[in-house]
C-alpha cells in the first residue's frame, strides 16, 4: 500500500500538471479503506484542492469475489450515503455510476434513481461503464449522461468499432479510458506472467496467460520500434494515441487515466507525442497484423461486460 505521504506528492503533481479528473471506486481496496478514504484524508489535508478536482466514483458492486451488483434504487441510494458519510464534506461527488450494469435491473431504473440523487444535489453527474451503444442510448433517454468509462487502449480498440465512440460523440458524451497501458503491457516491461507482481490480479487475466502473451508481445515489440523512432516511452506513445483519437471529428473526447506511484511517472506519462496520420496508419497495420490475444477480463467478469 502507498504511504499518504507518497500519495499525496503524486495527487500534486498531478493536480499541478493539469490531471484534475480522478477516477476511483468504493471497492478499490477494503470498505474500511478506499479510493474514498485516501480523498477524504488528501482534502482535509488540502482543502484547497477540492473545488480544482472532477471526483468520479464508481459503485454498485456488492461484491468482488462473486461479482454481484446492485443498482437498484435503493442500493445505489445507500452507495451514495455511504461515499458522502466516508468523505465527511470534505469533497463533493462529481460524477457517479455503476461500475456495470446490474443484469437484474434495468438500467433505465438505476439511471432515474441516480438522476434523483443529483436533482438532491448529493451527486453532480453521472457515468456510465463498461456498456454498449445500445445502453448508452436507453440511458441517455432517461437523463444527461456526463461520462462514460472504457477500457481503451492500442490492445482495446473495441469502442472504436462496436459503435460506442461514435454514440458518445453524437450524445456529447467524453470517454475515460482506462487501463490505457494495458495494465503494464503497453509500456514494453511485460515479457512474461513472472514480470507481473505476486498480488497483480492481471496474472489471472486471458490475455496475461502464457501462449495469449507471447502472441501479445508481438504487437508490443513493435510499438517499441515506433516509440524508439519517436524518441519515446512505449507508455508515452500508447497514451498519446488515445488522446490523439479526439482530433477525428467523428469520435467523442478521449481522456485516458494512467496510474502513477511517483511524481516522475506523472510527468512522464504527460508528454505528449506528436503523430501524424502515416504514424497513424502504420499502428493500425500492427494492431490488424497482430490482433490481440485473449479475453479482457476473466470469464466470470466477463459476464458484466457488455461486449
Amino acid at each position: 500500500m502507498t504511504p499518504d505521504e507518497q500519495a499525496f506528492r503524486v495527487l500534486k503533481a498531478a493536480l499541478a500538471a493539469g490531471v484534475n479528473v480522478w477516477n476511483g471506486a468504493d471497492f478499490y481496496g477494503t470498505p474500511d479503506s478506499n479510493s474514498l478514504h485516501l480523498m477524504n484524508r488528501y482534502f482535509t489535508a488540502f482543502p484547497e484542492d477540492a473545488d480544482k478536482v472532477v471526483l468520479s466514483i464508481k459503485s454498485g458492486v456488492v461484491s468482488m469475489k462473486t461479482f454481484t451488483m446492485d443498482c437498484s434504487p435503493a442500493g445505489l441510494r445507500g452507495f451514495v450515503d455511504n461515499a458522502l458519510k466516508i468523505l465527511d464534506g470534505k469533497k463533493k461527488i462529481d460524477i457517479f455510476g455503476c461500475a456495470r450494469v446490474d443484469p437484474n435491473v434495468p438500467v433505465e431504473e438505476s439511471i432515474k434513481a441516480l438522476a434523483e440523487l443529483k436533482e438532491e444535489g448529493k451527486i453532480g453527474g453521472i457515468q456510465l461503464s463498461e456498456v454498449k451503444a445500445e445502453t448508452i442510448r436507453r440511458a441517455a433517454s432517461v437523463a444527461k449522461i456526463d461520462m462514460l468509462e472504457a477500457e481503451v487502449s492500442l490492445w482495446a480498440t473495441d469502442v472504436f468499432r462496436n459503435g460506442v465512440a461514435e454514440t458518445c460523440a453524437e450524445l456529447g458524451i467524453p470517454i475515460i479510458a482506462h487501463t490505457p497501458l494495458g495494465a503494464g503491457m503497453l509500456t514494453g516491461t511485460i515479457k512474461s506472467p513472472d514480470d507481473l507482481g505476486a498480488h497483480d490480479h492481471h496474472r489471472l487475466f486471458p490475455r496475461f496467460q502464457p501462449d495469449n502473451l507471447a502472441k501479445n508481445r508481438l504487437l508490443v515489440d513493435e510499438l517499441e520500434k515506433i516509440a524508439a523512432a519517436k524518441g519515446c516511452t512505449p507508455a508515452q506513445l500508447a497514451l498519446s494515441w488515445i488522446k490523439v483519437q479526439s482530433r477525428k471529428p467523428e469520435l467523442p473526447l478521449f481522456v485516458p487515466v494512467a496510474g502513477a506511484r511517483s511524481e516522475a511517472r506523472v510527468f512522464e506519462n504527460l508528454k505528449d507525442v506528436d503523430l501524424s496520420d502515416d504514424d497513424l496508419a502504420k499502428i493500425e497495420i500492427l494492431q490488424e497484423k497482430y490482433p490481440t490475444a485473449g479475453e479482457r477480463f476473466p470469464p466470470a467478469a466477463m459476464k458484466l461486460n457488455e461486449y
